[in-house]
Formats: structure tokens, C-alpha cells, sequence
């Protein structure tokens, strides 16, 4: 394991407050035309998976395999290492009315599969009303009268995020909002959106998925049209650069543009099958 908490890492922590402040910003283009080929193929078997479950998976193995250091988070000054490797995805329920999200755990060992099958049962829970922690917690904060609403949440960002203390009856922790959030906005149509990053959460990084758009590009000297998805990311300073971004974007390109790599689950002891 890498050494995370370097010089300007520790100095980083002070200079920075939480992310209102210490933000960056990325931006990629991924050719996914081999991608909707393989989701094409396995919807004509009946297997069920999107554009958003691949990304995930694909997220999924760049910071649980390739960038281990960016799944971290601020705690008492020093960076740390995170023990879970969870990656949160935002989804619309209700026709954009209600928001839940889907915490994916070890989803860097998962397949595209098992972590398609992990959404649809967390989404058929959550419009059951069988698993209704989160909505308790946005329940008791919107009861607060609203001069006192700001300072609540600011005491518990105190408790949780300054001191590192867990909340364990809210569900509050390091890994409250996984290690990293995924959002598909172009699924409303939009081409391209920059996340905010909830000062609260301790995430390294929101990235956000736009709609994917036949266009012109230049294969081996020739214009050809493919499907490109663009994505951006809202990173927090405090534990990642630009060097980091571009890791990520990298390793991101590098499942989405081989995604069959992503229908089986990774070798844990052979980091050579992890490899194009």
C-alpha cells in the first residue's frame, strides 16, 4: 500500500477546508460504441444491464484495483485509507421526483451482472418502503424548524467529519456515501453537469455521467461516427490532483473501451488478469 499521508498531503488538509473549498474539476470523453454492442447482445439474451452499471463496475476496479490511494478521506488533519471499496450510485425513482442511491460494496469485485442485480433490488426496495433508514434521517432533519436546521447539520458534520466520530443510529460514518458517488444525468437529457461535492459525505470525488451523442471522430486517419459518453468529476484537492484525475479517467477509458472485461469477476491473486 502506498503511503498516502505525503508532506503536502498533510499540508493540504489544513489549507483546504471541506470541499466547499478545495475543489477541482475534470472533464473525459470515452468511445462507448463496443459497449452498446455488449449491452445490446446481452439484453438479446435477457440479461439487463446499462450504460450506468458498466461505469460502475468500471469505477468500481480503478479505485479498489488501479488507484487504491484515492479511496480515502479526511480525518483529524491526516488522509486515510478507506477498508471498503464502495461505490454509490444516484438513482431517480418516481419520475425524477425522489432520489435514492445504491451503495455497492466490494464493487470492484463485482461483475456487471451482479451489480446490475444489486440496483434493481435496492430501487424495488426503496419504492416498497421496506428499507427506509435514509428517508427517517431526511425526515427528522426537514422536521427542524428552519433557524435551527443549518446549525444541526453543521454539529453533526462537526461530530462526524472534524472529530471522526461515528453516528451509528443515523447511519453516519467514513463510509455513509461510500467511497466515491455516480450520477447519470443524461438519462434527463443532458449532455454535460458538474457535481456538487456534500461537504458532509468525506467523498474524494463525485463523477457525473452525461447523455451519450453519435459523433464524428478520427480512427486510423479516417472520420468514422461512434458513440462517445462524456463524464466529469468534482474532486476534493485535500486527496487528489490532477495526476490523480488523470489516472482515473485513464482506467475509467480503459474498462468502458473493453467492457467484456467487466461481464467477469476480476482474479484477486492474479493482478495480471486485471491487465488489457
Amino acid at each position: 500500500m502506498k503511503k498516502i499521508n505525503s508532506s503536502w498531503r498533510t499540508i493540504s488538509t489544513a489549507v483546504y477546508g471541506a470541499p466547499n473549498e478545495g475543489k477541482i474539476y475534470g472533464m473525459l470523453e470515452i468511445d462507448v460504441t463496443d459497449a452498446w454492442e455488449l449491452i445490446k447482445a446481452n439484453r438479446s439474451e435477457g440479461k439487463r444491464i446499462t450504460m450506468t452499471h458498466l461505469v460502475a463496475g468500471a469505477v468500481g476496479r480503478a479505485i479498489g484495483w488501479d488507484i487504491p490511494e484515492m479511496n480515502a478521506f479526511v480525518k483529524r488533519g491526516h488522509v486515510v485509507q478507506r477498508d471498503a471499496v464502495i461505490v454509490t450510485v444516484a438513482v431517480n425513482m418516481h419520475g425524477g421526483k425522489e432520489m435514492t442511491s445504491v451503495k455497492l460494496h466490494d464493487a470492484h469485485k463485482k461483475t456487471v451482472y451482479e451489480i446490475g442485480e444489486a440496483i434493481r433490488n435496492r430501487v424495488a426496495e426503496a419504492r416498497s418502503g421496506s428499507d427506509n433508514a435514509t428517508m427517517e434521517n431526511k425526515t427528522f432533519l426537514s422536521k427542524i424548524p428552519w433557524p435551527f436546521r443549518r446549525l444541526t447539520f453543521l454539529l453533526i458534520r462537526f461530530i462526524t467529519n472534524t472529530l471522526g466520530i461515528e453516528i451509528k443510529s443515523m447511519g453516519l460514518g467514513h463510509n455513509a456515501f461510500g467511497s466515491i458517488l455516480l450520477s447519470n444525468i443524461g438519462s434527463h437529457g443532458l449532455s454535460i453537469g458538474m457535481g456538487a461535492l456534500f461537504p458532509g459525505s468525506k467523498l474524494p470525488a463525485v463523477l457525473i455521467m452525461g447523455k451519450e451523442e453519435d459523433k464524428a471522430v478520427v480512427m486510423d486517419g479516417k472520420v468514422v461516427i461512434r458513440k462517445i459518453l462524456p463524464m466529469t468529476g468534482t474532486f476534493d484537492h485535500r486527496i487528489m490532483d490532477g495526476y490523480h484525475g488523470g489516472l482515473l479517467a485513464h482506467h475509467i477509458k480503459r474498462y468502458m473501451e473493453n467492457a467484456s472485461l467487466l461481464t467477469i469477476a476480476p482474479v484477486e491473486t492474479n493482478t495480471e488478469a486485471l491487465k488489457i
